[in-house]
């Protein structure tokens, strides 16, 4: 994917790590607030104070002492996301369900509450956080929307968004493969959809590899294919963009079958690939943004969103 990247660097604007680094990341945000982004603690903290639409928060387990004592707050709900707080690429993520006989399973296995304790001890060891101390944090489970599964109906697709001092700037939708265990990055055997974002619809299908109309599993277009709530899913973006004091983000978002779109965290340093997916460099992006930046104010405020408050 990365030899790709740079086949087509100065042709379409690519840029590669260092230049995101010297000239995104570093010069939009000061390093002292990377841990609101890193943390989803904090991250779902400054999301709940702000009232942004996310995933309730059911317990924070921050000791194996407390494990017991926290899980007795979860038992009750049909299913639950075990999560790392400094984990990354969707390591150590258990998606819990209660079964009818009021077992616990995982992807349709089995799991006992020894096993689930055992996970979160894990956890909270630094087991996904690169040996660090860690906090656990189990969350509401997001029930994909129906639009979802008119595409691949496994796992939880989600979206991309690049904001840059609050505005957005390039996305992308990630979806699970029959190859990815129900997971959508790219990294995992996922694929990503390029995402018309003035006009809300789908583009292009992108592997790592090839570029296609349609998902892997599933041989109908997705070209032109209209983003339910892209409106929401933008003016969230924003928001959550002003809520953070980081002017260079990786929004993921999703939307729930029941609840519309939700925020499941932020990324200070978000991934490059969203390029080759969109087949444009996120320079060009940036470039076209203080060109012509009357003209996409106005395409935006055609969606109904207030751009008065964006730095361009």
């Amino acid at each position: 994917m990365f030899k790709k990247l740079f086949q087509i660097q100065n042709r379409q604007g690519i840029i590669g790590l260092n230049r995101r680094n010297l000239d995104l990341i570093y010069p939009n945000n000061h390093k002292r607030d990377y841990k609101l982004a890193d943390d989803k603690v904090k991250t779902k903290e400054i999301l709940h104070s702000n009232k942004i639409a996310c995933a309730d928060t059911y317990a924070v387990i921050r000791n194996v002492s407390d494990i017991k004592r926290e899980w007795a707050k979860c038992i009750n709900y049909g299913a639950i996301a075990v999560k790392p707080a400094n984990g990354s690429g969707g390591g150590g993520i258990k998606i819990i369900k209660k079964e009818e006989d009021g077992t616990w399973s995982n992807s349709g296995i089995k799991i006992t509450e020894r096993q689930i304790f055992q996970h979160i001890t894990a956890i909270v060891s630094g087991f996904f956080s690169r040996g660090d101390g860690d906090h656990c944090l189990i969350e509401e489970c997001i029930v994909p929307h129906p639009f979802f599964a008119e595409i691949y109906d496994e796992g939880v697709p989600d979206f991309r968004i690049i904001t840059l001092k609050n505005t957005p700037i390039m996305s992308m939708l990630r979806m699970p493969t029959s190859k990815s265990g129900g997971m959508a990055n790219l990294h995992q055997n996922g694929v990503g959809i390029g995402v018309d974002m003035v006009n809300g619809r789908l583009t292009q299908v992108y592997d790592g590899k090839n570029y296609r109309d349609h998902h892997p599993d599933n041989p109908k277009s997705i070209k032109g294919v209209t983003i339910p709530f892209w409106k929401e899913i933008m003016a969230l973006s924003i928001a959550t963009s002003k809520a953070f004091p980081l002017d260079y983000l990786g929004i993921d978002l999703v939307i729930d079958k029941t609840k519309g779109p939700q925020i499941m965290e932020v990324n200070v340093r978000p991934g490059l690939a969203i390029q080759l997916v969109n087949q444009c460099g996120l320079q060009k992006a940036i470039d076209h943004l203080f060109q012509h930046s009357r003209s996409l104010h106005h395409n935006y405020q055609k969606l109904g969103l207030n751009s008065d408050s964006w730095a361009y």
